[in-house]
């Protein structure tokens, strides 16, 4: 699998990955078809019933997505990045590697701050970015994301939000002080499903709360936002 990382040790790992989620797509395919059939279906991906489904699920950033985000951290020399939605790690190892090609470039340190509310997947996570080479610029903590992510110990330059939509809003709301001028956020999916985001949108969206906002309409949509000074 060859990404824009250009690292052989955390291509491999990706792939690996990417193997395992493809072996898992068509139990996917069957319970979300099934899901639709049912009376009344709704958009809403979050139900109980549908996060115990994908407890042990992939449920990963798009790999062109997962370039996008590297690519954005490596424009603005991120050092302090935050994602809130680690599962098994596919794209915390593009956030790890944009931290590591900066420390490597400009010196001085980086961490990935990751937040996983499953420890097992936590755990999964943790042996993949060791075996990618990246396990030293991640702290990946486990627990509930407002609470995890209340002090991440710096101004942070970059966050990704790619978990559950209920707890977008909040984590935001946790987050936004400690985002510095210039931070870029990404959110995933608030094209798709617009009414669950519409809390999140409409906080980002407004200028009065800081931030500039535009969505790239590509495989459910991605909302980027810069955090004004």
């Amino acid at each position: 699998m060859k990404t824009v990382l250009c690292d052989p040790r955390a291509d491999a790992v990706l792939a690996r990955l990417d193997d395992e989620a493809r072996k898992q797509s068509a139990d996917m395919r069957r319970y979300y078809d099934a899901k639709k059939q049912q009376a009344k279906r709704t958009t809403d991906p979050d139900s109980a019933e549908d996060m115990a489904f994908v407890r042990d699920k992939f449920v990963a950033l798009d790999p062109e997505k997962c370039d996008l985000c590297y690519m954005l951290c490596r424009s603005i020399k991120a050092r302090r990045v935050v994602e809130f939605g680690t599962s098994f790690g596919v794209s915390t190892i593009y956030l790890a590697a944009a931290v590591r090609d900066a420390v490597r470039e400009n010196g001085g340190d980086g961490i990935v701050v990751g937040t996983e509310i499953e420890p097992t997947k936590a755990k999964v996570a943790n042996a993949n970015l060791a075996d990618a080479g990246l396990g030293q610029f991640v702290d990946v903590r486990v627990g509930d994301a407002r609470e995890t992510l209340r002090n991440v110990g710096g101004p942070v330059d970059f966050l990704l939000l790619d978990s559950w939509i209920p707890l977008v809003r909040p984590v935001i709301d946790v987050m936004a002080p400690q985002l510095r001028p210039g931070a870029i956020v990404v959110c995933d999916n608030v094209q798709i499903y617009e009414r669950e985001y519409l809390d999140y949108t409409s906080f980002v969206r407004n200028p009065g709360n800081g931030f500039r906002s535009v969505l790239l309409s590509h495989e459910g949509g991605l909302e980027i936002s810069l955090k004004l000074g």
